[in-house]
């Protein structure tokens, strides 16, 4: 899809961005705020920041009372499981702290052990996330070693496939709801087989009928909204 070089901030602009690793999703706000000066924005989903992929930015007044409805359709993630270990935050970002031995482990349980991760399942989210348990995010109790009890949830898994299975690691994709956390589901998919996963890659590849083959990378979008301001008499004001 060719990219735009002209922008309507007034009308509300929804940039699609490929969020890089390491970035947090509000750094990625951060830095299309200061690029187009505009102090509304905000984006319709977080990433966390070992994972890569599609993030949706909405930039200006009108632009950003679509994030609601953005943030309700349906994603798809590919990524890697590590299978025989675990860690405590489910994925790479803390050091293993379990190991255990997958050599009976055949790759027909593999497949079979995903059609349990189908339609509506209950998930407990990570103590490493973002959600707050009287007003404090939970990942600030994980990092002090506390376990804090928390609320499973409802969420739907539309599918669920094993794509390459080479142990210990298993490339999936998965398309599920609103509220999922693929490191919940790698380590809810190891304890279902009585061992142990978390996940060493993610990748968002579509939100709905968004998709990260259309997006843009950050530093390209950057400069095209810094080129047409120069170019350009619009209405947008300095932070």
């Amino acid at each position: 899809m060719e990219k735009k070089t002209s922008f309507d901030f007034d009308a509300g602009e929804i940039f699609l961005v490929n969020k890089p690793l390491t970035w947090t999703s509000f750094d990625v706000v951060k830095k299309l705020r200061y690029a187009t000066r505009i102090k509304k924005i905000g984006h319709a989903g977080t990433l966390d920041p070992l994972a890569t992929g599609l993030l949706i930015i909405c930039v200006g007044r009108k632009a950003t009372k679509q994030i609601a409805d953005l943030q309700g359709l349906i994603k798809t993630y590919t990524g890697t499981f590590y299978l025989g270990a675990t860690t405590p935050s489910y994925d790479g970002e803390t050091a293993i702290d379990n190991n255990f031995d997958i050599s009976h482990i055949t790759t027909e349980a593999l497949h079979q052990n995903c059609e349990q991760f189908s339609g509506w399942i209950d998930q407990l989210p990570p103590m490493f996330s973002a959600i707050k348990v009287d007003g404090k995010r939970l990942y600030k109790h994980a990092r002090k070693g506390r376990e804090i009890e928390r609320k499973s949830r409802k969420v739907e898994i539309q599918s669920f496939t094993l794509n390459h299975i080479k142990l210990p690691e298993i490339n999936f994709e998965v398309r599920c709801s609103k509220g999922t956390y693929i490191r919940s589901l790698a380590h809810d998919f190891g304890q279902a087989l009585n061992n142990g996963a978390y996940l060493t890659a993610l990748c968002r590849t579509s939100i709905g009928q968004h998709h990260l083959k259309d997006a843009w990378e950050l530093e390209d979008l950057c400069e095209t909204i810094y080129t047409f301001r120069k170019n350009n008499d619009v209405n947008t004001k300095p932070i």
